[in-house]
């Protein structure tokens, strides 16, 4: 196992949404001794299953996967907790002798896991109600505007169609009179391991898009509807939380609740997934000490033998 810097390694496989990175960590785990530890906001949830592209059960029982299937969907989940849970993950694989392979494509887990977090204070339950009341009447993009006037920092980093992140933005900054991007320069949480980036990407956006088409209208013929049907109507479960906010599931659900009809559901879904690509790409080209790799050349992870040593 490498060690540089007397810091043991993690593998981090990053990559845009259908860019085959389940696929490519499945390989490596068949040819190395690794452990895999998912990095993914949406997998996280119970159930959630089809519409995540969560592994199959036969995958998960073959590979296990760290931090997959920890939580209800009405259970919250923080970048918080995902550090603390993927740090104590590592310290297992390290401890079994293994290299953690933690891949994913949540950017914010994945930087927030590397570079800590800030000392920003804990939610206030009367300032988030307030604000998600303006949420519900005016849009996330009046909100993202409010940030604009009080921390542009941050308003530069959060996309305006990203309502938890406003919400936390606003709520740091009416709850301290201080913005969350200074809080952010107080990080001071040090990373005890030494990682290697791999970044997995299609070289033509065209490609993505069409591997994006592909797997959406496979989800919808193995039952996604009907998964998202059937979550809604548990106990606790509301539009609102964050995992039926995740791509595709907030699309489903507003067709479910009669908003549009099918076929606009299915555009209104794809165009969300390619968005979410697009953040995705645009963090991944600023990550640094990076490799990247064309997701099309088969096998890619036969030439990661030339990137590390086992």
């Amino acid at each position: 196992m490498i060690q540089q810097n007397n810091k043991k390694p993690i593998i981090l496989l990053l990559g845009p949404t259908a860019s085959g990175k389940t696929a490519a960590a499945i390989g490596i785990a068949q040819q190395y001794p690794v452990a895999l530890i998912s990095v993914d906001s949406a997998l996280v949830y119970r159930g959630m299953d089809i519409g995540t592209a969560k592994p199959s059960k036969d995958e998960l029982q073959r590979y296990p996967h760290a931090l997959i299937d920890i939580c209800e969907p009405w259970q919250a989940y923080s970048a918080a907790q995902f550090r603390k849970d993927a740090l104590f993950a590592i310290e297992t694989a390290h401890a079994q002798d293994k290299v953690p392979l933690l891949v994913g494509g949540t950017m914010l887990y994945a930087k927030a896991l590397l570079q800590g977090l800030s000392a920003a204070p804990s939610s206030d339950p009367l300032v988030r109600e307030q604000l998600q009341q303006q949420l519900e009447t005016h849009g996330s993009a009046y909100l993202h505007a409010q940030l604009q006037h009080v921390d542009h920092r941050a308003a530069q980093r959060i996309h305006p169609n990203d309502p938890q992140r406003i919400l936390r933005a606003l709520e740091v900054y009416q709850t301290t009179q201080k913005p969350l991007s200074d809080w952010w320069e107080q990080q001071e949480e040090t990373f005890p391991y030494h990682p290697i980036t791999l970044i997995l990407a299609p070289n033509d956006r065209q490609v993505l898009h069409q591997r994006i088409e592909q797997r959406f209208k496979a989800m919808l013929a193995q039952g996604f509807v009907e998964e998202v049907k059937h979550l809604i109507q548990q106990p606790h479960m509301n539009a609102d939380l964050p995992s039926m906010r995740s791509v595709g599931y907030r699309q489903v659900l507003e067709y479910l609740n009669g908003q549009y009809d099918y076929d606009t559901m299915v555009e209104k879904a794809l165009a969300a997934s390619r968005q979410l690509a697009k953040r995705q790409l645009t963090w991944l080209r600023a990550w640094p000490d990076a490799q990247w790799f064309e997701s099309l050349d088969p096998p890619f992870w036969s030439s990661v033998k030339n990137t590390f040593i086992f």
